[in-house]
């Protein structure tokens, strides 16, 4: 290989893994934005993961590996640029003090 590789993307390991619209598996989250049943906003090696649906809930979360299981019906999901990060935290966080 060479010096000019992306050493993130290289040494991050990053995957998602979704069966059947319905349980998504997710490794190299560093931390977990906020979230509610509609809304997930995850950091990741990769940048910030947007995932909206219905009834999500975390049913697997391991800090030390990075890897976070969600069950529910998922709609989509989204890479964001950094200033776009902040202003889905902000309505998320207009929503819940509304």
């Amino acid at each position: 290989m060479g010096d000019n590789m992306d050493k993130d993307i290289v040494t991050s390991n990053h995957n998602i893994s979704i069966t059947g619209r319905r349980n998504i598996n997710i490794s190299g989250v560093k931390k977990i934005e906020n979230f509610d049943e509609s809304e997930f906003l995850l950091e990741t090696n990769m940048g910030y993961l947007m995932i909206k649906g219905t009834n999500l809930e975390i049913i697997k979360l391991d800090t030390y590996q990075g890897d976070v299981s969600i069950k529910g019906k998922v709609n989509s999901l989204n890479y964001l640029e950094e200033g776009k990060k902040q202003e889905k935290q902000e309505s998320v966080f207009s929503k819940l003090f509304k």
